[in-house]
């Protein structure tokens, strides 16, 4: 792809509260999966990169946690601190809201966005899901609470209402050549998105506390063949968790939890890379996890 005088490029960072819709947005917009989707909330942990690319643009899309207004645990405020991140590399703003969402102007959110000088996008979510009255009524709250330059009601799920979303967006990026190759799709390795994969499966296997007190390691990755010349990636996993009796539950009567979870992950990661997998599952204990601040930066929150 040849770069002209007149391609524009920036990073628009997709920000809002748990559960908004925000990785369904940046999934739908990249055309591909590149953040897990569960319908429970802090599904997100981490900031990942959705780059979409064509002959005049590139747009690299950031998708953010969900902002914590209570952090319970250093993880937390390190997800927090991706999202102040955001801000201040931010050239277009995307902020996500759904109906019924209430907000106030000494919010913390609502304070950054007001304070931010590049462009800003509203985007009312799940409208297929409330009738107009309750669409409207969020947009004029969120009117009046920020000044946005766009405002798009959409349904993130059912792709609807992209019609001229992109062109908002490119019309408010800068003039400048690509942050990255044109045909690269994210930031992240497959490494990284093999975790995510199999912090999905315990997301939607487990309830309660298990999930949120889990974190994925992925300790080896080798690409290998068969004995009939298959190709296959060799992967084990560490899955760490806070509390001894967590350990237990994730593990189930017999190991048979732990393998209908390995067993999930395992399809879910042959259908990502598009050939067999072998997949090692091991559960340890890291006490605490969430509030000490070498294993925060050993998962990567720091």
């Amino acid at each position: 792809m040849t770069v002209t005088e007149h391609f524009k490029s920036g990073f628009v960072n997709i920000i809002g509260r748990p559960n908004v819709g925000k990785s369904t947005l940046m999934n739908a917009l990249v055309g591909e999966n590149m953040s897990i989707v569960t319908h429970k909330p802090q599904t997100t942990r981490h900031r990942i990169f959705g780059i979409l690319s064509s002959d005049d643009f590139q747009i690299v899309f950031s998708d953010t946690p969900g902002f914590v207004r209570e952090p319970a645990y250093k993880m937390h405020e390190a997800m927090n601190d991706f999202i102040a991140q955001s801000f201040e590399d931010a050239d277009v703003m995307l902020f996500v809201s759904v109906p019924g969402e209430l907000f106030k102007a000494e919010d913390l959110l609502i304070k950054r966005l007001q304070e931010a000088e590049c462009p800003k996008i509203l985007l009312i979510n799940k409208t297929d899901l409330f009738d107009e009255s309750q669409v409207f009524a969020q947009e004029k709250l969120m009117r009046e609470l920020a000044p946005f330059n766009y405002v798009f009601r959409i349904s993130a799920l059912k792709e609807r209402g992209f019609g001229y979303l992109l062109d908002a967006l490119k019309e408010q990026l800068p003039v400048g050549p690509p942050y990255f190759p044109t045909d690269q799709l994210t930031d992240r390795t497959e490494r990284f998105f093999v975790g995510e994969i199999i912090r999905e499966k315990i997301l939607l296997n487990y309830r309660e506390e298990i999930p949120y007190a889990a974190e994925v390691n992925v300790d080896g990755f080798k690409d290998a063949t068969t004995k009939t010349g298959e190709a296959i990636a060799r992967i084990s996993a560490t899955i760490y968790i806070a509390r001894e009796t967590q350990k237990m539950i994730l593990l189930g009567k017999e190991g048979s939890a732990i393998k209908k979870l390995g067993t999930d992950a395992r399809i879910a990661i042959e259908k990502f890379l598009e050939k067999k997998v072998h997949l090692e599952l091991t559960v340890k204990v890291r006490d605490n996890w969430r509030d000490d601040d070498k294993s925060l930066k050993y998962f990567g929150y720091k």
